[in-house]
């Protein structure tokens, strides 16, 4: 009898599966650079988009935003601590979230809800930055770049993973959800995300424009 109800339990049909970029579809625009401007201030970061010059300059040669990003994460958080770092991520989520959160995209994730599909925010930001919207928004899982620590538990100013952008969505989304993984419907504003919308029965790209 146990053995019946394991197979049946493997033979259950899955809930359909989700996926929402998050930064300029879920929100109106970057919640990484937002954050980062929100935590250090207007002089501290004009003065940190300054030295990142050299970086934004060889960005438009060699297009890669991973390598741009992390230049900022060492530019602006290297070394902080990683407990209270999420403590300044929670915080931000709380203050902006109002802002930054897209209505109509806010109506969508609750219709897929209701309807009991398993919703996953795939986002190219560092996962300690979405993940208090994450959680507020009940996702049921969060793939996102991860930032490195050091021994001391501090930022390292590097990523753990690859920026999680374009066919680097794929691979973590199959990596969460196994190698057969099915998109019923996937959502995405940037080139980014056309990779992961290509492989949805429902394609939504740029589909939400409302502002909070």
């Amino acid at each position: 009898m146990a053995q019946d109800r394991r197979r049946t339990e493997v033979n259950r049909p899955q809930p359909p599966l989700v996926a929402f970029d998050f930064d300029g579809t879920i929100t109106v625009r970057d919640s990484f650079t937002a954050f980062l401007k929100w935590r250090a201030g207007p002089l501290r970061y004009a003065l940190g988009v300054l030295r990142l010059a050299p970086g934004l300059i060889g960005y438009l040669v060699h297009r890669d935003r991973g390598r741009l990003k992390a230049q900022a994460v060492r530019e602006f958080l290297q070394g902080l601590g990683r407990e209270a770092l999420e403590a300044e991520a929670r915080s931000f989520a709380e203050i902006f979230g109002p802002r930054l959160l897209r209505p109509d995209a806010l109506a969508a994730w609750r219709r897929w809800r209701a309807e009991g599909a398993r919703l996953v925010i795939v986002s190219a930001s560092p996962s300690v930055v979405v993940a208090p919207f994450a959680e507020k928004l009940g996702a049921d899982a969060l793939i996102a770049t991860e930032l490195a620590y050091d021994v001391q538990d501090r930022v390292a100013g590097a990523f753990a993973t690859p920026n999680c952008r374009g066919p680097e969505k794929i691979v973590r989304l199959r990596a969460a959800f196994g190698p057969d993984m099915a998109l019923k419907a996937a959502y995405g504003d940037t080139s980014g995300d056309r990779e992961m919308i290509a492989l949805a029965e429902i394609k939504g790209y740029q589909v939400f424009r409302g502002k909070p």
